[in-house]
């Protein structure tokens, strides 16, 4: 797995890019526009073409981009679905612009409504998204389950990709504290295993492309989304280590999102707490 971080964007992906470099990232995450408002502009040029000059040369191997929160593809409000398509349409453009990686999307709240009537209006705003970008992956977020929350199965993903069609750049991205609190217990390598062959039966292999490596402060099945930095929640250090070095992970960006040891973004003291749980975790590997 490549180990990085979620870094800001504040003065440019270049700004962000140095930030990745110096907290030893060999991957990151950017949001793709302001998560607090919905105003969306594309970055000059000149950035991007330095931004993607220096990717290639390393050490950050890859960048994925996260929408902003603001999304509701499920809503059933017009303007509210108007508004989700723009930033979600931008927000791939802007992927295929920069080379990235993949879109990670949370696919909404039923805000009520069963699960089997928003589901579909998901999948349309997917679809049209995909058709008004060009080659950007998108990739759908399992949820914690909190609330009306969609995603927090394999099974309402799996329905969303089939609505898409199968489409190829369709993917998902793994959250661990997600994981563990919408009920899968991956505190260990076989227990992670077991719910991973679950995934690729359900969901399909090859379509998870991203992991969020965050810990739980929440127990297993509480529906509760609160991060922990990575070892220090109800993962803890057996559990991350195992998620770090699934070997059907192996080489997709693995994103600690923060907040870290500091109590506030994802730092370099926490990309190193995540490269030693690799270390960790192949050890323990080899020893099996």
């Amino acid at each position: 797995m490549l180990v990085g971080a979620h870094v800001s964007s504040s003065g440019g992906l270049v700004a962000a890019h140095e930030r990745a470099v110096e907290r030893g990232c060999e991957s990151m995450q950017v949001w793709g526009q302001s998560p607090r408002t919905w105003k969306a502009t594309l970055p000059k040029e000149a950035d991007v073409r330095e931004f993607r000059d220096l990717m290639a040369e390393g050490p950050v191997e890859a960048v994925v981009i996260h929408a902003v929160y603001l999304i509701n593809s499920a809503s059933q409000d017009a303007e509210l679905r108007r508004r989700s398509l723009a930033s979600l349409t931008h927000t791939l453009r802007l992927g295929d612009l920069i080379g990235a990686s993949g879109v990670i999307l949370h696919p909404g709240s039923s805000k009520g409504e069963p699960v089997e009537d928003a589901l579909p209006r998901v999948a349309q705003i997917l679809r049209e998204g995909l058709d008004e970008s060009n080659s950007c992956p998108l990739l759908l977020e399992n949820t914690a389950g909190t609330g009306d929350t969609l995603g927090r199965s394999f099974e309402e993903l799996s329905e969303l990709v089939r609505l898409c069609r199968g489409r190829k750049r369709l993917g998902v991205c793994l959250d661990s504290c997600h994981m563990l609190a919408s009920g899968f217990d991956i505190r260990t390598a076989d227990k992670l295993a077991e719910v991973i062959d679950r995934c690729e039966e359900v969901v399909g292999a090859g379509r998870v492309r991203c992991l969020h490596i965050n810990d739980s402060k929440a127990p297993l099945g509480s529906n509760r989304d609160r991060h922990a930095s990575p070892g220090d929640g109800e993962l803890g250090p057996r559990g991350c280590a195992a998620f770090i070095t699934e070997p059907r992970f192996e080489g997709l960006p693995g994103i600690f999102e923060g907040p870290g040891k500091a109590g506030k973004g994802a730092m370099k003291e926490d990309v190193d707490r995540l490269k030693e749980l690799r270390r960790t975790g192949r050890r323990s590997r080899r020893r099996r």
